[in-house]
């Protein structure tokens, strides 16, 4: 029914703190993965981090930082049976990120035991 790639990324540069340029990267990614946006939020924490949410045409996309650890936590949850490929290493390279650690998660709807 729907698919959520949770991504985990390590040794992230200044993006982490940059409002202008997170939105950018999600904008860059979810046009990778097909989807349009259908509406957005940005906060900016202080002193830093940022949230960044958006509804998507396909579900949602989000992204937390925490920037004083170079770290972000971007998920991404579709109902589009596709995994796009290529997603890990396109985060990578929007974050400027050292390394990522993806899973990937099936979501199923149960009717009385029958998956749907």
């Amino acid at each position: 029914m729907a698919r959520q790639i949770v991504a985990d990324l390590y040794g992230c540069g200044p993006i982490l703190d940059d409002v202008e340029a997170l939105r950018e990267a999600a904008h860059t990614a979810i046009a990778y993965v097909g989807a349009e946006i259908v509406e957005e939020c940005v906060h900016k924490f202080e002193p830093i981090g940022v949230t960044y949410f958006a509804v998507i045409t396909t579900s949602h996309f989000s992204i937390h930082t925490w920037p004083e650890y170079g770290y972000a936590a971007v998920d991404i949850f579709s109902c589009s049976d596709t995994v796009v490929e290529g997603i890990q290493e396109k985060l990578k390279e929007l974050f400027g990120a050292k390394e990522i650690r993806l899973r990937e998660v099936e979501r199923e709807i149960s009717d009385g035991g029958h998956k749907r």
